[in-house]
């Protein structure tokens, strides 16, 4: 017990905690003034960035101490660390290693030189489990039903290289795969085929085998090509139709669906719905007729009321999936779920199916029967349906100093209104955006009597955005159109001071010419209030 307790304070004290207070506490914080100088020390270490007013990252906390704790008594040691990331003085940091949401979770390897995504469950338990898998080599040889029974289970994807001898172009290929995609798969390499649960036993020549829960439960491939045996890995590793319900097993589908650069199905219902199973079975059909070329989806809608408020960005976010976790799905490694309310879907109106094409336009049908479902998409594929555009009400009442603005009403209020308009895209759980919020009211106020000038805000989260001419990453997200329609994107400090300076300088010159007209006559009027 004594050698324990000394392991973890070696640990502590090396990685610069020095307090009595901060001995009790096993994650380490790290910022930009000493995180190359401890991250360089490690073969393997575990940085957590978040955001201290981030509601996940308070959930997460608890257990990622408790991990940390625990992973101090294994041999070796592995540390596990946070940075704020919403901090100004670690922005860098941030931009180094694409942090977009919070938390976001890195392995980072060699010192820092390599990292990888950690895409592990949230709690303490799950977090140390996966962490010691990623300790040991990426692939392990398998050399019995025993051994293969310990690693290989009916819940994930598993992939086994089955070779001759532990040599050649091949096998090094699929090391270098492994280590690559570890992060993301299990990864096993035996002499003997027969050992495995599934697939041919009689295989003579080097071999790719993809064990998976789903669809056909074993694919093989013999290209070893290392990015030709990624994309078979990565495509073989979606089911034909992704379920999201309230099995947390079936995130990483979810994760894998998103990211697809496929055309997208999704059907959304109560899974207790009295012809479920027709639905499924249809589904499963109309999947397997346009496998390749569209990706399916079955969503719950039980589990979604059930996960709260759940916001997913794809297509406004460009491939970024960034969302607000739940506690049911807290577990789940890549943050993000879907919310039946981003696709602009309405409960009363469900069974109700969305396609989003490549291009993220979006397709709807309402209060569909399962026999609806194969001739619509067909329609699709035919190019004859008509894009569907998620906006919320147009507002009767328009008034307050910083105007809001829908989709129905960004063509009127942005492109057509010959303003010079800063728009800032938001969402309404965004920390940041609560806290831009007064600035952009006093920047609003300051300018109320220049009629050239509008200060307007859209709701990224219940509205589409217009791909095209803004490219919305993150919250709050800020654009300013001039007059003319020149468009550029505001990056500077956020004060009102700034702002306003940014809006007199990116003014269209006519209207910058009104503008000292008008500024001229204010002072005028002032002048005489003061005689």
């Amino acid at each position: 017990m004594a050698s324990k307790f000394l392991v973890a304070l070696v640990l502590t004290l090396a990685l610069g905690c020095g307090s009595a207070s901060e001995e009790e506490e096993f994650v380490v914080t790290l910022d930009h003034s000493n995180f190359s100088q401890v991250v360089s020390k490690h073969e393997f270490i575990v940085v957590e960035f978040y955001a201290p007013w981030c509601g996940h990252c308070k959930n997460l906390a608890p257990e990622y101490e408790k991990a940390a704790s625990e992973l101090s008594k294994h041999d070796p040691p592995v540390a596990l660390a946070k940075v704020d990331a919403s901090d100004e003085a670690n922005k860098d940091l941030a931009a180094q290693f694409e942090i977009r949401g919070f938390p976001t979770i890195k392995i980072l390897r060699n010192g820092g030189k390599n990292a990888q995504e950690y895409k592990g469950p949230r709690d303490a338990d799950g977090i140390v489990s996966y962490l010691i898998r990623q300790l040991g080599p990426a692939s392990a040889e398998i050399k019995s039903s025993q051994e293969a029974a310990k690693v290989i289970d009916d819940k994930r994807v598993f992939i086994v290289g089955v070779f001759p001898e532990f040599s050649g172009e091949e096998y090094d290929n699929f090391t270098i795969l492994a280590e690559k995609m570890r992060s993301d798969y299990g990864f096993g390499h035996t002499k003997d085929a027969k050992v495995l649960p599934r697939g041919e036993s009689d295989v003579k020549k080097p071999t790719i085998r993809l064990l998976k829960p789903f669809d056909e439960l074993a694919v093989d491939c013999q290209n070893f090509d290392i990015d030709a045996a990624q994309k078979f890995i990565e495509e073989s590793s979606v089911p034909l139709v992704t379920v999201f319900d309230k099995d947390p097993v079936n995130q990483p589908y979810l994760n894998k669906f998103f990211n697809t650069p496929n055309a997208k199905a999704m059907l959304f219902l109560n899974f207790s719905h009295p012809k479920i199973d027709g639905f499924k079975s249809k589904y499963q059909e109309i999947a397997a007729s346009y496998k390749g070329e569209i990706r399916f989806l079955l969503g719950d809608l039980e589990a979604a009321d059930n996960a709260l408020e759940v916001v997913i960005f794809t297509g406004t976010l460009s491939s970024h999936l960034f969302s607000k976790l739940t506690d049911i799905a807290y577990s789940f490694p890549s943050d993000f779920l879907w919310d039946v309310q981003y696709f602009g879907l309405k409960k009363e109106k469900l069974p109700s199916i969305l396609v989003q094409d490549k291009d993220h336009e979006k397709y709807l049908k309402e209060e569909v029967e399962s026999d609806h479902i194969a001739p619509w998409i067909k329609e699709f594929k035919a190019g004859t349906l008509k894009p569907f555009k998620k906006s919320e009400p147009i507002p009767e009442v328009n008034d307050e100093p910083v105007k809001v603005v829908v989709a129905d009403s960004i063509q009127d209020m942005v492109f057509n209104s010959g303003k010079n308009v800063l728009l800032e895209f938001y969402a309404p759980w965004c920390g940041h955006c609560k806290a831009l919020a007064p600035t952009l009211e006093e920047v609003a106020i300051s300018l109320q009597n220049d009629p050239d000038v509008v200060i307007a805000k859209l709701d990224a989260t219940a509205n589409d955005i217009p791909k095209t001419t803004f490219a919305v990453k993150g919250f709050p997200t800020v654009y300013f159109r001039s007059a003319s329609g020149k468009i550029v994107e505001y990056e500077g400090n956020r004060t009102k001071e700034d702002i306003v300076e940014f809006i007199q300088k990116n003014r269209d010159p006519i209207v910058k010419a009104e503008a000292k007209k008008y500024k001229a006559e204010k002072v005028a009027d002032s002048m005489k209030d003061e005689l």
